[in-house]
């Protein structure tokens, strides 16, 4: 009898849920995967992206655009992210997301959070944001496929991929007051995360958002993830952890 052809896929493990949690958070752009509006064809567009607070990826299209048209009439949809570095393209990690789009309403308290996180990462996206053939888009996730280079492929779930948040709209409040405070008065504190505890290179770091899993510190384009050893449960953690943080970047 013939044997069965041995399955290339990996079981899924810390490592590969927090590599392919990190491609998703850092990703500036990423290959959107639709089907043409009117002739089903598929079709690959080029988007900017940002994340929700619990890790859904979203992003802002114009009704000028294929593809809005496309996720419009056939929701279902694909986002490759990661980006390629020196030599082999292949060799780098990146995963295929399985979405499915969804359209925000404008003036909703969940189109406040997206555009203010959304800004934090591409604050040229100020000149149009507020345009009125402009929309923001989540793609909730439904799961994903992971190649963390050659021979490590992953099929992850969407509980592999999220971040539990129980109430986004105190943690989107205190994310606006505390970016805002850590911007202002502790860039000190926000060069070290980037230059000490992720090994950055030197440069104006700010930080672009926060959410119960991690911070995501940003310079021009340039994108470091910094995780917290474990998750919070609830803001008001989130104080101690940015100090002890400090401490810590200090002390090393």
């Amino acid at each position: 009898m013939d044997k069965e052809p041995k399955s290339v896929v990996r079981p899924t493990d810390d490592e590969a849920r927090l590599l392919a949690k990190g491609l998703i958070r850092s990703a500036r752009y990423g290959a959107l995967a639709a089907l043409e509006s009117g002739t089903g064809h598929p079709m690959a567009s080029r988007v900017a992206v940002a994340t929700d607070l619990d890790g859904t990826p979203v992003i802002l299209t114009s009704t000028l655009s294929g593809h809005t048209a496309a996720i419009l009439e056939t929701p279902a949809c694909s986002l490759l992210v990661g980006e390629p570095g020196k030599g082999d393209p292949l060799a780098h990690p990146r995963t295929s997301l399985f979405c499915n789009a969804e359209q925000v309403e404008r003036g909703s308290p969940v189109h406040d959070r997206l555009r203010a996180r959304y800004l934090a990462r591409h604050p040229k996206s100020a000149l149009y944001v507020d345009f009125g053939d402009f929309a923001f888009f989540r793609l909730k996730l439904l799961r994903a496929s992971l190649n963390g280079g050659f021979g490590k492929a992953f099929e992850l779930t969407r509980e592999d991929l999220l971040t539990p948040v129980d109430d986004p709209e105190r943690w989107a409040a205190l994310e606006t007051g505390a970016v805002a405070h850590m911007n202002e008065d502790h860039r000190e504190a926000i060069k070290l995360y980037a230059e000490v505890l992720r090994g950055a290179k030197p440069a104006n770091w700010r930080l672009a958002c926060l959410d119960p899993e991690g911070l995501d510190l940003v310079a021009g384009d340039m994108i470091e993830r910094l995780w917290f050893d474990e998750p919070l449960d609830d803001p008001s953690e989130l104080r101690p952890m940015l100090v002890a943080l400090a401490l810590q970047a200090r002390n090393t």
